[in-house]
């Protein structure tokens, strides 16, 4: 239970979720960690869900496209605890009503979608790296989506700026990499998180899940575990690289679903 023990680790849209998950299970590892979510309710809640399992977390109120909201959460978490170790740029997503397919798709949710996964990546990633090099090495873990390797009907910008989140992965771990800064990226498929289940309709759920290799979808804690590995230094001949975990979602033939039916038996 020591993977992480006393390393810092920020980490963003941990007021819900996945990255909710992550504060927790980086906490069991020993992890002093900050919390930092546009949420200030659910971050909060977070930081007492990890003291109250015995660990120690910061809540921080972040707007994650703000350049001065940024700087400002990572000296919190400097002044606070002494240091940065990890960076979990978790922070994304877009409206699925308004990110639509090329010729419907609304251009200022594309805008928007720009700032909360790319330019918050880019950001975190800016004011963090200093500090992980003051510390001797540290560990960014992003978070891009599968949606950054196959095309889709819809999500047109989710996409996009997520493969922008993959190519910013491999750029930071070149740079830095003779700092002993690591950066890689976690691409999830479908996860039952809440936004998942308040956003898709039940069949669309139905329709994921029976495209996936494993007979079940993700949950948070799984995505949270490869952030753990990420960010620990079980990993640390690992940079530059983008794990996929997506119950083989991306990997299998589409017509695998349907030719079961076809196997004897």
């Amino acid at each position: 239970m020591d993977r992480l023990k006393e390393k810092v680790a920020v980490i963003t849209g941990a007021g819900s979720g996945i990255g909710r998950s992550a504060a927790e299970l980086m906490s069991r590892e020993g992890a002093l960690v900050v919390v930092a979510d546009h949420n200030t309710r659910g971050a909060e809640e977070t930081a007492r869900l990890v003291e109250a399992a015995g660990g120690r977390a910061l809540p921080v109120t972040v707007d994650v496209t703000d350049e001065g909201s940024v700087a400002d959460m990572v000296a919190a978490a400097v002044r606070e605890f002494g240091g940065l170790h990890v960076l979990c740029n978790h922070v994304g997503g877009t409206d699925p009503r308004k990110d639509l397919d090329l010729l419907r798709m609304d251009l200022d949710e594309f805008d928007r979608a720009v700032a909360l996964n790319m330019r918050s990546t880019l950001l975190g990633s800016r004011h963090a790296v200093p500090h992980m090099i003051r510390a001797g090495g540290g560990s960014i873990v992003n978070t891009a989506s599968v949606a950054a390797l196959v095309g889709d009907v819809l999500q047109t910008s989710y996409g996009a700026v997520k493969a922008a989140v993959v190519s910013i992965t491999k750029s930071i771990a070149v740079q830095y990499g003779p700092q002993h800064v690591r950066c890689n990226a976690v691409a999830p498929g479908a996860v039952m998180t809440p936004a998942l289940e308040n956003n898709l309709p039940p069949e669309v759920i139905r329709s994921l899940r029976n495209g996936n290799a494993l007979p079940y979808l993700g949950t948070p804690e799984d995505i949270g575990h490869t952030m753990v590995f990420l960010a620990s230094d079980e990993s640390r001949y690992l940079t530059g690289q983008l794990l996929v975990v997506d119950g083989g979602m991306t990997m299998q033939s589409s017509a695998a679903p349907g030719r079961r039916a076809m196997l004897p038996g």
